[in-house]
């Protein structure tokens, strides 16, 4: 069951539908509540493990080569960072998980961020889950997806690096994808290339698709990161 709260509806803007990018730009790192946008926007939270592509996927669906920064480090992002598209909705890129380079305190302390950030932020209106599919879903991949389904969390997997995979197997790896996380016919999974610029407008039209629907806060005796 999906947590449903009114964001844009009937009013969602013409872009959304045919992907046109007016603006986007870097608003802030937001490392607390208290330093996040006020303006009420809808956002689309990008979650997922270190350098899965989070900053890559931004830039292929704004079009913008380094609008989001790139690494070749993991672990890099350690704050939420924010990024507004057409003066209208957030993109949130949220530090990777599962980065075994980084001390258990600060994995704890990313964790604790992530895990208030979607349990508390009434403007979350849904979450991409990216997934790398050159590799089956790791074991904190299934962990978050399920979660984020139990809380009723919207949520679309996105497979990135497509272009790593021949055209003849990534219906073979989507679908190892598909059997690791349970998916069912109801579930979102898209493969995008950011190389290729592949799966751009199908990721789109599910966003602009979600946008009527948002997120309720959620106790914290269901919260993911304890």
């Amino acid at each position: 069951m999906h947590r449903r709260a009114s964001f844009l509806g009937a009013n969602t803007p013409p872009w959304a539908n045919r992907m046109i990018i007016t603006s986007a730009h870097f608003v802030i790192s937001a490392g607390s509540s208290s330093q996040m946008p006020h303006s009420g926007w809808p956002e689309i939270a990008l979650v997922g493990r270190s350098n899965v592509g989070k900053s890559s996927l931004i830039n292929c669906l704004i079009q913008r080569k380094n609008l989001a920064r790139t690494s070749a480090k993991p672990g890099k992002t350690q704050m939420l960072n924010y990024y507004a598209i057409n003066e209208c909705m957030y993109f949130v890129d949220l530090p990777g998980y599962g980065y075994a380079h980084v001390s258990m305190d600060r994995r704890k302390q990313w964790g604790r961020m992530i895990d208030t950030y979607l349990t508390t932020r009434k403007h979350l209106c849904a979450v991409l889950l990216l997934i790398d599919l050159r590799h089956a879903p790791m074991e904190a991949d299934v962990s978050m997806h399920r979660w984020l389904k139990h809380n009723g969390i919207r949520t679309c997997v996105v497979a990135t690096k497509a272009d790593k995979i021949s055209r003849s197997k990534r219906l073979a790896h989507c679908a190892r994808i598909h059997e690791h996380l349970r998916l069912t016919s109801e579930d979102a999974l898209i493969a995008v290339s950011t190389v290729e610029h592949s799966g751009r407008e199908t990721l789109w039209s599910w966003i602009s698709t979600v946008m009527a629907f948002g997120h309720e806060v959620i106790p914290d005796s269901e919260r993911f990161f304890r």
